[in-house]
Protein backbone atom coordinates (compact mmCIF):
# COMPACT_ATOMS: atom_id res chain seq x y z
CA UNK A 1 0.00 0.00 0.00
CA UNK A 2 1.28 3.42 -0.87
CA UNK A 3 2.29 4.79 2.50
CA UNK A 4 0.41 8.65 2.78
CA UNK A 5 1.94 11.69 3.67
CA UNK A 6 1.69 11.90 6.84
CA UNK A 7 3.24 8.90 7.64
CA UNK A 8 6.64 9.46 5.42
CA UNK A 9 10.05 10.93 6.34
CA UNK A 10 11.10 13.28 3.67
CA UNK A 11 14.66 15.34 2.87
CA UNK A 12 14.33 18.03 1.11
CA UNK A 13 18.21 18.93 -0.20
CA UNK A 14 17.78 22.37 -0.77
CA UNK A 15 15.19 23.70 1.59
CA UNK A 16 16.32 27.01 2.30
CA UNK A 17 14.10 29.29 -0.04
CA UNK A 18 11.97 29.70 -2.69
CA UNK A 19 10.73 26.27 -4.38
CA UNK A 20 12.86 23.74 -1.96
CA UNK A 21 11.46 25.94 1.43
CA UNK A 22 8.00 25.80 -0.10
CA UNK A 23 8.28 22.34 -0.59
CA UNK A 24 9.40 21.47 2.91
CA UNK A 25 6.28 23.87 4.88
CA UNK A 26 3.72 21.77 2.69
CA UNK A 27 5.65 18.08 3.42
CA UNK A 28 5.63 19.45 7.19
CA UNK A 29 1.50 21.00 6.80
CA UNK A 30 0.50 17.43 5.42
CA UNK A 31 1.93 15.68 8.72
CA UNK A 32 5.28 14.37 7.49
CA UNK A 33 8.53 14.55 9.35
CA UNK A 34 10.79 17.00 7.25
CA UNK A 35 14.54 16.89 7.30
CA UNK A 36 15.66 20.20 5.56
CA UNK A 37 19.21 20.65 4.03
CA UNK A 38 21.16 23.84 2.68
CA UNK A 39 23.74 26.03 3.07
CA UNK A 40 22.16 28.56 4.88
CA UNK A 41 22.05 27.78 8.17
CA UNK A 42 20.52 31.41 9.76
CA UNK A 43 17.61 30.34 6.70
CA UNK A 44 17.18 26.67 7.97
CA UNK A 45 16.80 27.82 11.47
CA UNK A 46 13.83 30.03 10.43
CA UNK A 47 12.03 27.37 8.19
CA UNK A 48 12.29 24.96 11.03
CA UNK A 49 11.28 26.91 13.75
CA UNK A 50 7.83 28.17 11.39
CA UNK A 51 7.38 24.34 10.97
CA UNK A 52 7.48 23.18 14.51
CA UNK A 53 5.60 26.58 15.46
CA UNK A 54 2.41 25.01 13.14
CA UNK A 55 2.96 21.85 14.76
CA UNK A 56 5.35 19.67 12.32
CA UNK A 57 7.80 18.12 12.96
CA UNK A 58 11.98 19.36 10.96
CA UNK A 59 15.39 19.11 11.64
CA UNK A 60 17.84 21.62 9.97
CA UNK A 61 20.68 19.89 8.30
CA UNK A 62 23.61 22.51 6.79
CA UNK A 63 24.78 20.74 3.99
CA UNK A 64 26.58 21.88 0.31
CA UNK A 65 24.72 19.25 -2.02
CA UNK A 66 28.40 19.57 -4.39
CA UNK A 67 29.99 17.90 -1.29
CA UNK A 68 29.13 14.48 -2.28
CA UNK A 69 30.24 12.92 1.54
CA UNK A 70 28.05 15.60 2.97
CA UNK A 71 24.96 14.51 1.31
CA UNK A 72 26.05 10.81 2.21
CA UNK A 73 25.89 12.32 5.81
CA UNK A 74 22.52 14.14 5.24
CA UNK A 75 21.13 10.52 4.46
CA UNK A 76 22.80 8.78 7.66
CA UNK A 77 21.61 11.68 9.76
CA UNK A 78 17.77 11.54 8.75
CA UNK A 79 17.70 7.82 9.02
CA UNK A 80 19.22 7.80 12.17
CA UNK A 81 16.67 10.79 13.32
CA UNK A 82 13.80 8.89 12.35
CA UNK A 83 14.63 5.36 10.87
CA UNK A 84 14.12 5.67 7.34
CA UNK A 85 13.95 7.97 4.60
CA UNK A 86 10.55 7.83 2.21
CA UNK A 87 10.81 10.74 0.00
CA UNK A 88 13.79 12.69 -1.63
CA UNK A 89 13.69 15.61 -2.81
CA UNK A 90 16.83 17.39 -5.16
CA UNK A 91 15.95 21.25 -5.46
CA UNK A 92 19.34 23.01 -4.97
CA UNK A 93 20.16 25.60 -7.68
CA UNK A 94 22.40 28.38 -8.78
CA UNK A 95 23.00 30.56 -12.00
CA UNK A 96 25.33 32.51 -13.55
CA UNK A 97 24.12 34.65 -16.83
CA UNK A 98 25.86 36.24 -19.55
CA UNK A 99 26.63 35.38 -22.64
CA UNK A 100 28.50 31.43 -22.85
CA UNK A 101 31.77 33.04 -24.38
CA UNK A 102 32.05 35.57 -21.15
CA UNK A 103 31.57 32.80 -18.78
CA UNK A 104 34.66 31.03 -17.27
CA UNK A 105 35.27 27.08 -17.44
CA UNK A 106 34.94 27.62 -13.14
CA UNK A 107 31.89 29.26 -13.45
CA UNK A 108 30.01 26.30 -15.98
CA UNK A 109 32.08 23.90 -13.23
CA UNK A 110 30.58 25.17 -10.14
CA UNK A 111 27.10 25.47 -11.99
CA UNK A 112 27.33 21.88 -12.56
CA UNK A 113 28.55 20.81 -9.87
CA UNK A 114 25.53 22.58 -7.60
CA UNK A 115 22.76 22.27 -10.06
CA UNK A 116 23.97 18.46 -11.85
CA UNK A 117 26.46 16.89 -9.85
CA UNK A 118 24.15 17.77 -6.73
CA UNK A 119 21.19 15.64 -7.82
CA UNK A 120 23.34 12.66 -8.77
CA UNK A 121 25.12 13.11 -4.73
CA UNK A 122 21.15 13.00 -3.88
CA UNK A 123 20.32 10.17 -5.89
CA UNK A 124 23.51 8.05 -4.93
CA UNK A 125 22.94 8.84 -0.94
CA UNK A 126 18.46 8.38 -1.53
CA UNK A 127 18.62 4.47 -2.90
CA UNK A 128 20.18 2.61 -0.61
CA UNK A 129 17.87 4.33 2.05
CA UNK A 130 14.74 3.84 -0.36
CA UNK A 131 15.67 0.13 -0.78
CA UNK A 132 16.25 -0.31 3.12
CA UNK A 133 12.78 1.51 3.57
CA UNK A 134 11.13 -0.97 0.80
CA UNK A 135 10.35 1.84 -1.49
CA UNK A 136 9.66 5.33 -1.75
CA UNK A 137 9.72 8.81 -4.11
CA UNK A 138 12.61 10.75 -5.72
CA UNK A 139 12.04 13.60 -7.15
CA UNK A 140 13.97 16.23 -9.21
CA UNK A 141 13.06 19.70 -8.98
CA UNK A 142 14.47 20.66 -12.95
CA UNK A 143 13.01 23.55 -15.20
CA UNK A 144 11.23 24.30 -18.00
CA UNK A 145 14.96 25.50 -19.57
CA UNK A 146 15.38 21.02 -19.33
CA UNK A 147 13.11 21.54 -22.48
CA UNK A 148 13.56 24.87 -24.34
CA UNK A 149 17.06 26.76 -24.33
CA UNK A 150 17.14 30.54 -24.31
CA UNK A 151 20.04 32.79 -24.30
CA UNK A 152 22.41 34.22 -21.41
CA UNK A 153 21.40 31.30 -19.59
CA UNK A 154 24.11 28.65 -20.92
CA UNK A 155 25.43 27.31 -17.90
CA UNK A 156 21.79 27.00 -15.84
CA UNK A 157 20.32 25.52 -19.13
CA UNK A 158 22.72 22.67 -19.74
CA UNK A 159 22.55 21.56 -16.62
CA UNK A 160 18.75 21.21 -16.30
CA UNK A 161 19.16 19.48 -19.70
CA UNK A 162 21.49 16.78 -18.17
CA UNK A 163 18.96 16.37 -15.64
CA UNK A 164 15.98 15.77 -17.93
CA UNK A 165 18.51 12.90 -18.81
CA UNK A 166 19.60 11.45 -15.41
CA UNK A 167 16.20 11.06 -14.48
CA UNK A 168 14.91 9.50 -17.55
CA UNK A 169 17.44 7.03 -17.23
CA UNK A 170 17.27 6.63 -13.54
CA UNK A 171 13.49 5.77 -13.90
CA UNK A 172 13.71 3.65 -16.81
CA UNK A 173 16.94 1.31 -14.71
CA UNK A 174 14.73 1.46 -11.60
CA UNK A 175 11.00 0.16 -14.01
CA UNK A 176 13.71 -2.71 -15.60
CA UNK A 177 14.49 -3.59 -12.46
CA UNK A 178 10.93 -3.80 -10.70
CA UNK A 179 12.02 -1.83 -7.80
CA UNK A 180 9.18 -0.12 -6.13
CA UNK A 181 10.87 3.89 -5.93
CA UNK A 182 9.32 6.29 -8.42
CA UNK A 183 11.51 9.40 -10.12
CA UNK A 184 9.30 12.51 -10.50
CA UNK A 185 10.82 15.10 -12.64
CA UNK A 186 9.33 18.65 -11.85
CA UNK A 187 10.04 20.79 -14.66
CA UNK A 188 8.82 24.46 -13.33
CA UNK A 189 8.13 27.91 -15.47
CA UNK A 190 9.45 30.84 -13.98
CA UNK A 191 8.68 31.03 -9.92
CA UNK A 192 9.29 33.87 -7.77
CA UNK A 193 11.92 32.81 -5.90
CA UNK A 194 15.60 34.93 -4.66
CA UNK A 195 17.17 33.24 -7.09
CA UNK A 196 17.37 35.77 -9.45
CA UNK A 197 18.61 37.82 -7.40
CA UNK A 198 21.31 35.17 -6.17
CA UNK A 199 22.47 34.36 -9.02
CA UNK A 200 25.42 36.48 -10.17
CA UNK A 201 24.84 38.38 -13.19
CA UNK A 202 27.59 39.37 -16.06
CA UNK A 203 24.82 41.81 -17.85
CA UNK A 204 25.13 44.99 -15.85
CA UNK A 205 21.24 44.39 -15.09
CA UNK A 206 19.47 42.53 -12.00
CA UNK A 207 17.70 39.26 -14.03
CA UNK A 208 14.17 38.53 -13.86
CA UNK A 209 11.80 35.79 -14.84
CA UNK A 210 9.78 35.81 -17.96
CA UNK A 211 5.95 36.19 -16.91
CA UNK A 212 3.45 34.99 -16.23
CA UNK A 213 5.97 34.39 -12.81
CA UNK A 214 4.27 31.81 -10.45
CA UNK A 215 4.73 31.54 -6.10
CA UNK A 216 6.47 28.80 -5.06
CA UNK A 217 3.72 27.52 -3.16
CA UNK A 218 1.38 27.33 -5.82
CA UNK A 219 2.61 23.99 -7.25
CA UNK A 220 5.58 22.61 -4.75
CA UNK A 221 6.58 18.55 -5.35
CA UNK A 222 4.90 17.48 -2.12
CA UNK A 223 1.97 16.61 -4.44
CA UNK A 224 4.33 14.27 -6.54
CA UNK A 225 5.12 11.95 -2.76
CA UNK A 226 2.97 8.98 -3.89
CA UNK A 227 5.04 6.13 -4.41
CA UNK A 228 4.49 4.60 -7.99
CA UNK A 229 3.64 1.30 -8.86
CA UNK A 230 6.80 -0.05 -10.29
CA UNK A 231 7.69 0.79 -13.80
CA UNK A 232 5.40 3.60 -13.81
CA UNK A 233 6.59 6.70 -15.85
CA UNK A 234 6.29 9.53 -13.75
CA UNK A 235 7.49 13.54 -14.74
CA UNK A 236 5.81 16.84 -14.47
CA UNK A 237 5.84 19.34 -17.52
CA UNK A 238 6.26 23.34 -17.87
CA UNK A 239 4.00 25.35 -19.39
CA UNK A 240 5.24 26.05 -22.42
CA UNK A 241 6.48 29.22 -22.44
CA UNK A 242 7.59 31.26 -24.93
CA UNK A 243 10.85 33.27 -24.20
CA UNK A 244 10.87 36.59 -25.78
CA UNK A 245 8.26 38.66 -27.75
CA UNK A 246 8.78 41.47 -30.08
CA UNK A 247 6.72 43.84 -31.39
CA UNK A 248 6.95 46.26 -34.68
CA UNK A 249 5.16 47.49 -37.56
CA UNK A 250 7.47 47.87 -40.57
CA UNK A 251 6.66 45.14 -43.89
CA UNK A 252 9.73 44.14 -44.63
CA UNK A 253 11.66 41.84 -42.27
CA UNK A 254 15.47 41.67 -41.02
CA UNK A 255 16.89 40.58 -38.08
CA UNK A 256 15.83 42.11 -35.24
CA UNK A 257 18.34 41.88 -32.17
CA UNK A 258 17.16 42.39 -28.73
CA UNK A 259 20.08 43.85 -26.28
CA UNK A 260 19.95 40.27 -24.43
CA UNK A 261 21.45 38.52 -27.41
CA UNK A 262 19.14 36.68 -29.17
CA UNK A 263 17.71 37.57 -32.47
CA UNK A 264 14.46 36.57 -33.39
CA UNK A 265 13.62 33.32 -33.75
CA UNK A 266 17.13 32.48 -32.00
CA UNK A 267 15.10 33.66 -28.97
CA UNK A 268 12.06 31.87 -29.80
CA UNK A 269 10.21 35.40 -31.07
CA UNK A 270 6.55 35.92 -31.43
CA UNK A 271 5.79 38.88 -33.23
CA UNK A 272 2.69 41.51 -32.84
CA UNK A 273 1.84 44.24 -35.05
CA UNK A 274 1.66 47.40 -33.40
CA UNK A 275 1.07 51.42 -34.54
CA UNK A 276 4.50 52.11 -33.32
CA UNK A 277 7.08 52.56 -36.35
CA UNK A 278 9.78 54.32 -35.23
CA UNK A 279 10.90 51.83 -32.46
CA UNK A 280 10.39 48.07 -31.11
CA UNK A 281 9.18 46.57 -27.71
CA UNK A 282 10.29 43.12 -26.21
CA UNK A 283 10.40 41.61 -23.42
CA UNK A 284 13.33 39.23 -22.49
CA UNK A 285 13.71 36.66 -20.28
CA UNK A 286 16.39 38.71 -18.71
CA UNK A 287 15.93 41.84 -19.27
CA UNK A 288 12.60 42.58 -19.23
CA UNK A 289 10.73 44.61 -21.20
CA UNK A 290 12.60 47.81 -23.47
CA UNK A 291 11.99 49.76 -26.36
CA UNK A 292 14.76 50.23 -29.10
CA UNK A 293 14.68 51.64 -32.31
CA UNK A 294 13.13 49.83 -35.21
CA UNK A 295 15.80 47.63 -37.64
CA UNK A 296 15.48 49.02 -41.23
CA UNK A 297 12.61 46.93 -42.66
CA UNK A 298 10.90 44.57 -39.66
CA UNK A 299 7.69 44.06 -40.33
CA UNK A 300 6.38 42.20 -37.44
CA UNK A 301 6.91 38.76 -37.90
CA UNK A 302 9.38 36.44 -36.38
CA UNK A 303 12.50 36.72 -38.14
CA UNK A 304 15.47 34.38 -38.91
CA UNK A 305 18.86 34.31 -36.47
CA UNK A 306 20.94 37.08 -37.79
Amino acid sequence: MPKPVSAQVVVVAGASTGIGRATALAFAARGARVVCAARGTTALDTLVAEIRERGGTAVAVPADVADAAAVRSLAELAERQFGRIDTWVNVAAVGIWGRVEDISAAEFERVMRVNFLGHVHGVHAALPALRRAGGGVIIGVSSGEGKRAVPLSGPYVASKFALQGLYDTLRMELAQEGAPIAVTTILPASVDTPFFEHARSKLGVLVKPPPPVYAPEVSPPASCSRPAVPGARSRSAARRQPSCWVSASRRRCSTPRCPSGGSGSACNARTVRTPVRTTWTTRCPILGAFTAPTPAGCCGTPCSPG
